[in-house]
C-alpha cells in the first residue's frame, strides 16, 4: 500500500470503526497526540445527543502528509446537544470537510468545516 492510500485508510477506519461501528478504541490506533483527545471529548457527548449518527465519505483526496475529506452525515436528536433538549427530529445529508495532517503514520492534526446551521435547521433549534 502506498503512502497515500495509507493516509486515506486512515480516515476510512476513522469513519466505519470509530464513528459508524461504535468503537472509540480504535482512535489509539489510528491518531496521535490532542487530536485523540479532542476526538474522544466530541464524538461520546455527540454519540449520546445523536445515538444513530452515521458518517459517509463522500470525497478523499491525499497528498505525503495530508488527508482532505468531505463528509455527509445524518442523525436523530434524542439527546441534549448544545444545550438544546432533545427534538426527535432528523439531520439528513449534513456538509463536513475536514483536513487532516498524518504525522508517524496517525492523524496528528484536524480542521473542520461543518454546516450547523443547516443541521440545526432540520432539527428545527435555529
Amino acid at each position: 500500500m502506498s503512502r497515500v492510500d495509507a493516509h486515506k485508510e486512515l480516515v476510512r477506519r476513522l469513519v466505519d470503526e470509530v464513528v459508524n461501528d461504535r468503537n472509540p478504541d480504535a482512535l489509539e490506533e489510528i491518531t496521535e497526540g490532542e487530536i485523540t483527545e479532542a476526538a474522544k471529548a466530541w464524538i461520546g457527548p455527540f454519540r449520546e445527543a445523536f445515538p444513530d449518527f452515521r458518517m459517509e465519505i463522500v470525497t478523499l483526496i491525499a497528498d505525503d502528509e495530508r488527508v482532505a475529506v468531505h463528509f455527509k452525515c445524518s442523525g436523530t436528536h434524542r439527546g441534549e446537544w448544545r444545550g438544546h433538549e432533545p427534538t426527535g427530529r432528523r439531520f439528513e445529508d449534513i456538509d463536513e470537510i475536514y483536513i487532516f495532517r498524518v504525522r508517524d503514520g496517525k492523524l496528528a492534526e484536524a480542521i473542520a468545516v461543518e454546516d450547523t446551521l443547516n443541521r440545526m435547521r432540520q432539527l428545527g433549534i435555529s
